[in-house]
């Protein structure tokens, strides 16, 4: 525990240094940080979308519907074992599996693996295993968390592909071909991560989320693979190459964002991970802002645990494909620190009178700064639609909502980032990650495919 306290003081002085020297040399350096940063990364994230687009993506013809969609065969006919992972998911388990079932792809087995649920999930699992020969049911006796189920659906897996999804996802009826043929065309892709799509939508938070899943963390992903790896694969549906996860060491169980976690260790070892938007998973999502808090909390904490995780090593030369992912993160988190001492300076500037070249007088852009940001933030927003409206119908409307997302998405990424490195600093020792049942909104959306 001292060291722990040690290294998380030495982690405020080295954050604190970049701010010091910037603040001596020029009083608005951290100030232009804080308002430009936002903005340069939306105008890579566009970039990198449009790149991936034209590169990617342009052979889908606009207009053309989801079902009209040409599906790409699977050479060979492997056999695909799709993973889902149970908790207490009762309400939600049959009509995941169901959706499974039916991919048009039919070499495939479904493997659901009950991980010590309390409600009446194994019931509804042993009951649909009777009805499909396709399925088989694993039950943990107790709740051993996310990794070990998805550890032990790999070991008792037939195929060596695996699409792993989460227990209250739907499946596109072609997301398994989508996601395992770049697998079979490139023998060195370990994972493809999949397009997840927000079904709850009947509150602002549920709302600003489907934008945010477009216009952000879409745009992320198609840069990101323009530069050579991704930060993540989506927890919630994404395909792995067995062999891979067995050099690797499978999930491992003491982190608490195990996607990010599997998608770290296999790109350190030279595996590549691919972006594939025409895999599609309609997923549940928090709809309250107490339950947003907690998931962007959890996704903040697995990221300071793999940075502390893998810092040292990703230094070395070997790893330098790495290395755009962690400036990516560690300008993220600085910039996070930076916005909270921008606030720290312009509360206690209110009260004492500081030096000129500290004090903040406002924590508002200049007009024609912020005229700037919320034009690229529109731009950004017509950039993703145009790009990802063909993945949904109606996204055009989500637009109305979607103006609030700056200010949701930063002011949650601030505060995470903020509450995440100390708790993970300071935490004693790593122990069990095991899973609660998350919030998973409150109003479906209708017509789900």
């Amino acid at each position: 525990m001292k060291d722990r306290i040690v290294a998380f003081v030495l982690m405020l002085v080295v954050i604190a240094m970049p701010f010091a020297v910037a603040m001596a040399v020029n009083d608005k350096l951290v100030l232009d940080f804080v308002f430009f940063y936002p903005l340069l990364m939306s105008a890579l994230w566009m970039t990198g979308g449009l790149y991936f687009y034209v590169r990617m993506e342009r052979k889908w013809k606009w207009g053309e519907r989801l079902e009209d969609r040409e599906v790409p065969p699977l050479p060979g006919d492997p056999q695909v074992t799709i993973i889902i992972p149970c908790f207490n998911e009762e309400k939600n388990a049959e009509e995941t599996l169901l959706a499974a079932l039916q991919q048009r792809y039919s070499h495939i087995e479904v493997l659901a693996v009950n991980d010590g649920s309390t409600d009446g999930t194994a019931g509804v699992l042993d009951r649909m295993a009777a009805e499909h020969p396709k399925l088989r049911v694993l039950h943990l006796s107790e709740n051993q968390g996310k990794a070990m189920a998805l550890r032990m659906g790999a070991l008792a897996a037939n195929s060596e592909y695996l699409v792993c999804i989460d227990g209250d996802a739907i499946l596109d009826p072609d997301a398994v071909t989508f996601l395992v043929r770049p697998m079979l065309d490139i023998p060195r892709v370990g994972a493809v991560t999949g397009n997840p799509r927000v079904r709850t939508r009947s509150t602002l938070v549920g709302m600003v989320q489907v934008g945010e899943f477009s216009s952000i963390i879409g745009l992320i992903k198609r840069t990101q693979r323009i530069y050579g790896q991704v930060f993540t694969v989506s927890g919630a549906v994404a395909a792995f190459r067995r062999q891979a996860l067995d050099r690797v060491g499978y999930w491992s169980l003491d982190m608490v964002t195990e996607d990010i976690d599997i998608s770290w260790k296999l790109q350190h070892d030279h595996w590549s991970v691919f972006y594939e938007p025409r895999a599609l998973a309609w997923i549940l999502m928090p709809e309250t802002l107490r339950g947003l808090w907690k998931q962007r909390l959890r996704w903040a904490q697995g990221g300071a645990e793999i940075l502390l995780k893998n810092f040292g090593s990703l230094l070395r030369w070997h790893n330098r494909r790495m290395w755009p992912l962690l400036v990516e993160f560690t300008l993220s988190t600085l910039w996070a620190y930076a916005f909270a001492l921008s606030i720290l300076l312009y509360v206690v500037g209110l009260f004492v009178q500081l030096p000129a070249h500290i004090r903040v007088d406002t924590l508002f852009p200049p007009a024609f700064t912020g005229l700037v940001l919320a034009a690229t933030c529109l731009l950004q927003f017509a950039v993703s639609m145009a790009i990802d409206r063909r993945y949904e119908k109606g996204l055009t409307r989500t637009l109305f909502w979607v103006v609030w997302y700056p200010m949701v998405f930063w002011m949650v990424s601030l505060f995470t980032s903020l509450v995440s490195f100390p708790r993970v600093m300071l935490r004693s020792q790593r122990q069990r990650a095991r899973w609660v049942s998350p919030d998973r909104g409150i109003k479906q959306l209708d017509g789900t495919p």
